[in-house]
């Protein structure tokens, strides 16, 4: 089985990494894995030292993101790519998982469009019109390059940078990343691991939803909650067959969620 798994740039420093680690190395004994990993708090207090403000945008559909000038390219790169990208690394190479840390710029392995302009909503519910930095949205993976690591079974850690047209590092979002990549390669499960027990409706958990049902709330989730919708969303059009939306600090947080234990599974039908 070919999983692809989304992971927060923080988990590592929560006190489940352990757990979390221990799960990996099992299920690569078994599977063939694909980690894409965010990071976006250690950016923003990176950022801070070294004096950049760091400003968030709305957008229509509800999705807050950091608006990334040339400056901040520069931090976001320099902290995922080369700070949490090789802590991951070295954490599961230390218990002999054969990793290989990738940004989509190495050997392009993620292309982007940069986006020209951004529609954003303003603090007083104005739409407005932005330039639209560096930020961009995958068209294509490098889907050989995944295959030949794949193949000889490395597991790939890839940072959400992919380069554009003009060969430029761009922001591009974690979870969609992972959706895309996961589409890319036909993976037979999408995992996205976050900081609650799943998709919770009133407070309570979902154990699972039809991707109609889940389009038909999406206005009523939290923002993080609704991004890791939307591309759980994509990768399910894209052919993957089921996706799962599970904590990752809890006990074999991976290996429970494939089982349907804990989580939410969302599929097509």
């Amino acid at each position: 089985m070919l999983l692809v798994i989304k992971m927060g740039g923080s988990i590592l420093k929560e006190g489940a990494s352990s757990e979390l680690v221990s799960d990996l190395k099992t299920l690569a004994e078994e599977h063939k894995l694909v980690l894409v990993h965010g990071g976006g708090a250690e950016v923003t207090e990176t950022a801070a030292k070294l004096g950049k403000e760091q400003k968030f945008i709305v957008s229509p559909q509800g999705f807050r993101s950091r608006y990334t000038d040339k400056e901040t390219m520069e931090i976001f790169t320099m902290v995922m790519a080369g700070k949490i990208n090789k802590q991951i690394v070295s954490a599961l190479q230390s218990q002999g998982i054969p990793a290989v840390g990738l940004s989509g710029l190495d050997g392009a392995l993620l292309k982007a469009e940069r986006k020209k302009r951004l529609i954003i909503v303003d603090e007083r519910g104005r739409k407005k019109v932005i330039d639209g930095g560096y930020t961009g949205k995958i068209n294509e993976v490098k889907v050989d390059l995944l295959g030949l690591l794949l193949e000889k079974a490395y597991v790939p850690v890839v940072t959400p940078i992919a380069t554009s047209e003009e060969f430029e590092p761009l922001n591009v979002d974690g979870d969609r990343t992972a959706a895309v990549v996961a589409g890319a390669l036909k993976a037979d499960r999408l995992i996205l691991l976050t900081d609650v027990e799943g998709l919770l409706m009133k407070g309570k958990l979902v154990p699972k939803i039809t991707a109609t049902e889940a389009e038909d709330v999406l206005s009523s989730i939290g923002k993080g909650m609704s991004t890791k919708v939307h591309a759980a969303l994509e990768a399910l059009n894209q052919g993957v067959k089921e996706v799962l939306v599970t904590s990752g600090v809890k006990r074999r947080p991976i290996s429970s969620t494939l089982n349907h234990e804990s989580g939410t599974v969302i599929t097509n039908e």
